[in-house]
């Protein structure tokens, strides 16, 4: 996230919010915020969401997400907000909603979903 100037901006049991302010290092040929941004910053919401509820040690891991892009990221700032959908031992669902904020008003930019799977015992996960 620190590559992405992404920044963690809200935390609470089962939901986590990242704020990235776009700007050229993350932008696409169009000057929207490149997917792989957006991708990224969802994903990790979704995941730090499912870490949450996870017990104490543990570590998270994407199995697996699909996201849909509903329109060109661009704004004043990006807003991914992850949230747990069911929390279970080893797999939890997981979803982000990205939104664009200019001036205080939001547009839905895009909608991820994951799969996490809580990780034990790995060189320095859940140690």
């Amino acid at each position: 996230m620190r590559t992405l100037g992404a920044t963690l901006h809200a935390v609470s049991p089962g939901a986590v919010e990242i704020a990235l302010v776009p700007g050229p290092a993350v932008s696409q040929q169009h000057g929207f915020v490149h997917a792989g941004a957006v991708s990224a910053v969802a994903d990790s919401a979704a995941g730090y969401a499912a870490l949450t509820l996870m017990p104490p040690g543990a570590g998270v891991l994407t199995a697996e997400f699909k996201i849909n892009l509903l329109a060109p990221a661009a704004g004043d700032r990006i807003l991914a907000r992850g949230r747990v959908v069911k929390a279970g031992r080893t797999l939890t669902l997981a979803q982000a909603e990205v939104v664009a904020e200019t001036e205080g008003r939001e547009k839905l930019v895009a909608l991820l979903t994951a799969t996490l799977m809580a990780v034990q015992g790995r060189d320095g996960v859940g140690d």
